[in-house]
């Protein structure tokens, strides 16, 4: 395997770290740097400069807006996305539904929903989760009863991420009670502004207001919103859930703050005038994570290379796997550098003289032990690498 980059390969590495770096709004790759939550209106921004410039959703069919690139160029795109804080284009949009649309859709919803998806004039949320049916997902029990050319929608989804900010939802729906669970599902488009549609908010455990419940009341639902084939859903949610979890590794954002966490350690006094880098066991600790992140990067790599037709290649749940495990490795790093100061998360910027990286550093390690559940659980992952890459 050729692990070098070719020149041409080199100078696109190049052009995205330029555009990345000077298109991008410093305040809002500041926010990312310093791990801050981003606002509704910062993730639209960012969105729509990169779609302006072709670079949003580069996977899509050439005719929406993607860019015909091989695997290898848009793991580049990726990774120096990553790499110069700059937010990567909301999954919901750009990874889940997009792709779905552009390949089951029909040629109205091509036309209605694509370029608005590609440009966040939609901001679409996901429906999939229900109590009771996390990883039995096929469980789900929301149900569509046709009338007419009416979809009546009755439920109730959970754990809908951002969903406050949401204009439309993707949602797997019940149309045949009768059918084997996984044959009885549909894929509907739900204005979410129709009556009988309630957000509600789940408080998370580090303060913060990320998901929510999303409940259907008697909710009428135009037929003409139906993705595909009636009672094809579940193909086209496997189709989807394929797409999450390429680029799920997050190993560019890693190592930015796998790097960050060096000038964390460099700024913390101990005794004897050095600092926590002076620490052989810090030092050691630090080492082995950029080992591992090193690894995780040849493997991406070699992902990459073996990915044909532009679909997922089954050791992407590696990447999922390792990736997140290293994710909450380093956001634990980070809080035991901040020490007892990481303990003064509920302190603002104007309320505490503690640099920001520590008082964030607690939010952002709990909030990332969800990066183990969602995108499929990594329980999941091992179920899948032991039948389809190790044949257990």
């Amino acid at each position: 395997m050729q692990l070098e980059l070719s020149a041409e390969d080199a100078a696109f590495r190049q052009e995205m770290r330029t555009f990345f770096t000077t298109q991008v709004p410093q305040e809002i790759r500041d926010a990312v740097a310093e791990r801050r939550e981003l606002t509704k209106d910062q993730v639209v921004a960012s969105q729509r400069v990169l779609n302006a410039a072709g670079l949003a959703v580069p996977h899509w069919p050439e005719e929406w807006g993607g860019r015909g690139w091989s695997a290898l160029r848009r793991h580049i795109w990726h990774e120096e996305m990553q790499r110069a804080c700059v937010p990567t284009p909301l999954a919901f949009n750009a990874s889940m539904v997009g792709p779905v649309i552009a390949a089951f859709g029909s040629q109205e919803q091509k036309e209605r929903f694509l370029p608005r998806t590609a440009n966040l004039d939609i901001w679409w949320s996901q429906g999939f989760s229900e109590p009771d049916a996390g990883s039995d997902l096929a469980s789900l029990r929301t149900t569509a009863v046709r009338e007419g050319d009416e979809f009546v929608v009755n439920g109730q989804k959970t754990w809908t991420t951002l969903g406050q900010y949401g204009d439309w939802i993707f949602n797997l729906v019940r149309t045949d009670p009768e059918a084997k669970k996984q044959a009885g599902i549909s894929f509907l488009l739900i204005d979410m502004t129709t009556p009988g549609v309630t957000v509600r908010p789940i408080e998370l455990i580090d303060g913060g207001h990320e998901v929510n419940e999303v409940w259907f009341e008697d909710v009428r639902v135009p037929a003409e919103n139906l993705v595909g084939e009636l009672n094809k859903g579940w193909d086209y949610a496997k189709f989807l859930l394929g797409n999450e979890r390429v680029g799920v590794a997050p190993v560019g954002s890693t190592k930015r703050v796998l790097a960050q966490a060096k000038d964390y350690a460099r700024s913390v006094s101990v005794a004897g005038g050095l600092t926590l880098l002076d620490d052989p066991l810090t030092v050691a600790r630090i080492a082995e994570l950029e080992n591992e992140l090193l690894a995780l990067e040849l493997t991406a790599l070699r992902v990459v290379a073996h990915s044909a037709d532009g679909k997922p290649h089954p050791a992407s749940s590696v990447l999922k796997l390792k990736g997140t495990e290293l994710q909450q490795a380093v956001s634990e790093l980070v809080v035991d550098l901040a020490g007892p100061a990481s303990l003064a998360s509920g302190a603002g910027d104007a309320d505490s003289d503690l640099a920001g990286w520590a008082r964030h550093a607690t939010p952002v390690y709990l909030n990332l032990r969800k990066a183990s559940i969602y995108g499929g659980s990594n329980e999941i992952q091992r179920q899948i690498i032991a039948k389809t890459i190790l044949g257990l």
